[in-house]
């Protein structure tokens, strides 16, 4: 097993690709949600968070942005403490769809069942499955995991809830296809109506990394040293990761970069090194696939010099 390395070279290493990846041009922020569109597309971040808890950063990793589909990964973290992960398998899927992850036709195509808890359809089904009694428990079970499990200040932005749930029809639609077909176990607008909130949180890059170091940390918050979800859960996690977690993208993430990664189109994107550290990036111009530019090409540069693909 390799180890890291010291802190002066891993803050280099950091400094480094942050500083060679910053002015990379491409992409576009997502158009769709008006708030996304008007993030400046010049912010750049990258943080390492050891499992030891030792953070190393650059650039603007302290500037909150959205969280969206990333939150999917801690509501999965949070319904595979609630039910399981064998549940989340047979009721939600662990299958990639092999197409964009707000596709209806995926759905279509398999019987109205969502294949992954990191597509929209598969999320909504894992927010819907949530022990709740009520919208309002069910939101705030989310958000205190949001927030246990990173580094603890996430909030919910209003600007960016209310232009989320003003364009959220297409994902309405979904719900209601769950709905008919037995596969969302609460009202379908109270799932699209929650789920929509979670993607509205305001997380920095170094929340992110925490996040990604907590999963490789075995489940355990390198930050505050709390047991966030049991380490029987985190290696289903992020083979879900694994599968879906950069969408379309994701078996050439596996192969160029060997590491379990979770995207959103808010511009954030983590990896996970197991028993290692937690990398985040952040930029939000993204590629057609709604994965950051900048972010997989950082992530990819230091997980190649630290020789961290779980492949090798």
């Amino acid at each position: 097993m390799n180890h890291l390395p010291s802190a002066s070279e891993l803050q280099a290493l950091v400094n480094d690709t942050y500083h060679q990846f910053r002015d990379l041009s491409g992409g576009e922020n997502a158009s769709y949600i008006p708030y996304l569109a008007s993030v400046p597309s010049e912010l750049t971040a990258l943080v390492v968070v050891t499992a030891d808890g030792d953070v190393y950063q650059a650039g603007d990793s302290d500037f909150g942005f959205a969280i969206e589909s990333i939150s999917k990964v801690v509501t999965l973290a949070l319904l595979m403490e609630d039910v399981g992960s064998e549940t989340v398998r047979e009721k939600i899927g662990a299958e990639p769809t092999g197409l964009p992850f707000n596709s209806v036709l995926a759905l279509c195509e398999h019987q109205d069942k969502p294949l992954s808890p990191l597509v929209n359809a598969g999320a909504m089904a894992s927010v819907s499955l949530l022990k709740a009694d009520n919208p309002e428990q069910r939101w705030q079970r989310i958000l205190d995991m949001q927030r246990r499990i990173t580094a603890g200040n996430v909030t919910l932005s209003e600007e960016i809830n209310q232009s989320e749930q003003t364009t959220n029809f297409h994902n309405r639609g979904i719900a209601w296809l769950l709905y008919a077909a037995g596969n969302c176990f609460c009202d379908p607008m109270e799932a699209c109506e929650v789920y929509t909130r979670q993607c509205s949180t305001l997380v920095t890059c170094k929340d992110l990394a925490v996040l990604a170091a907590t999963f490789a940390n075995k489940g355990v918050n390198p930050m505050s040293g709390y047991q966030i979800m049991s380490r029987d859960n985190v290696a289903p996690l992020l083979a879900e990761m694994t599968m879906e977690g950069l969408y379309d993208y994701s078996g050439d993430w596996a192969f160029e970069v060997g590491l379990p990664g979770k995207s959103g189109v808010g511009g954030g994107l983590l990896a996970v090194a197991p028993g290692k550290c937690g990398i985040a990036a952040f930029s939000p111009p993204l590629d057609e696939s709604g994965n950051s530019v900048r972010g997989q090409r950082m992530i990819a540069e230091v997980a190649k010099a630290l020789n961290l693909n779980i492949y090798r």
